[in-house]
């Protein structure tokens, strides 16, 4: 995660020093995503056939060589096919990684892992933010930097003794029977996709056409993830215990005015700061919120294929947030980002107020339990170890 929070931004700022389109900068970003999307989908196939330690090696070195490609040939085509490559290799990194530590623990103590593994999932990316300073962007040495740190993080995988986890095919269930079932889960998952894709794919260019220096794009991109670790856990225990619709109607027109807010901090780098830094903390946490949200209106024989669905829709999301903000960048300028960010909350925000009067609120006894997720990461690894410890169970 350290490296690749720090080629997401890397990429971001020198696109824009580059002086490439900010609507091609969009496209060449969304890639990423598009990639995350094909890669959760076909990564699991591949696991089966060979094995996670083999996959795992595979991609980690065709992610650590594409990183250093970008180096070397700093042209959109080029970068948007590397980015799409990159993407595909991080899912399956995901894939792996998730089912493996979903198949070492109990339902008991998955909470807790998950918990734990968030945690350092969301320093990891605050982490490789603050890289950035450590060389000029227009060099080659952040491109090596964050090469190493992907071909290391293949190091405790291939040097594991433990047995492999072992799964079959995974099934999707269709995207028209989850919006029946659940219509605001599903356009929650989408809003939160754009959202994270557009923050970490444009938020970079945004910043430096801002005229913040490589220190304080770094801050930049490094606030909403400090937001998210203060306040992932208390967001989501208070979906717990109220409505989960209010809770993420709260949320959304919160998350919604704080970019709004954020276009009066001109000329003050730390005011904005401090907006995206509370913006991260809401907003951030909506995905698992949302997915929470959808599962209690699931039966426990939907909720493996459900996840499959939930993370097309998530990864749909991520691939069209950063076109729909480079997009507005260009018609408006810098301002756009904020623009896209703060309207695709306030719809959210309007969407779950109007479902509030659809449907009757659920009985204190029947939500699910909320467990902290990100789009970055697979729920297909997640769905695949709830697969696991039924076939466990029923073996038992």
């Amino acid at each position: 995660m350290l490296g690749d929070g720090l080629q997401a931004t890397l990429l971001g700022v020198r696109a824009s020093l580059e002086r490439f389109p900010t609507a091609v900068t969009g496209v060449v970003m969304s890639a990423f995503y598009f990639g995350l999307l094909v890669g959760a989908v076909y990564t699991p196939r591949i696991v089966g056939r060979v094995g996670h330690v083999r996959v795992f090696g595979a991609l980690a070195s065709i992610a650590s060589s594409a990183i250093l490609l970008h180096s070397l040939f700093v042209t959109p085509l080029v970068w948007g096919t590397l980015r799409l490559v990159s993407g595909v290799c991080f899912a399956g990194l995901y894939v792996v990684t998730e089912s493996w530590l979903n198949d070492r623990v109990s339902n008991e103590t998955r909470g807790q892992l998950l918990s734990l593994y968030m945690i350092v999932t969301y320093l990891g990316v605050a982490g490789g933010q603050l890289l950035l300073n450590l060389a000029d962007p227009n060099g080659f040495v952040l491109f090596i930097i964050s090469s190493v740190l992907i071909s290391i993080a293949l190091v405790p995988l291939l040097l594991s003794a433990g047995p492999e986890p072992r799964f079959g095919k995974l099934q999707v269930i269709g995207m028209r029977e989850l919006l029946s079932i659940s219509p605001l889960g599903v356009a929650g998952t989408i809003t939160a996709g754009m959202a994270m894709g557009a923050l970490f794919g444009i938020g970079p260019v945004y910043a430096e056409q801002s005229g913040l220096g490589i220190r304080d794009i770094s801050l930049f991109m490094t606030a909403p993830v400090v937001g998210c670790l203060l306040l992932q856990w208390p967001v989501g225990h208070l979906s717990d215990r109220l409505d989960r619709r209010a809770v993420i109607s709260a949320v959304t027109w919160t998350a919604g005015l704080l970019p709004v807010l954020a276009l009066t901090a001109a000329g003050s780098t730390w005011w904005l700061i401090a907006l995206m830094t509370a913006f991260g903390g809401l907003s951030l946490p909506l995905y698992a919120i949302c997915i929470a949200h959808a599962n209690d209106f699931l039966e426990p024989e939907q909720m493996v294929a459900a996840s499959g669905g939930l993370v097309l829709a998530g990864g749909a999301g991520a691939v069209l947030g950063p076109l729909a903000a480079s997009f507005t960048m260009t018609l408006i300028g810098p301002a756009g980002f904020l623009w896209t960010l703060g309207g695709c909350h306030l719809a959210l925000g309007l969407f779950a107020s109007y479902r509030m009067i659809r449907r009757r609120p659920l009985a204190a006894a029947e939500p699910s339990h909320y467990t902290p997720a990100t789009p970055r990461a697979s729920r297909i690894a997640l769905a695949v170890a709830q697969r696991l410890m039924a076939r466990k169970q029923d073996r038992a």
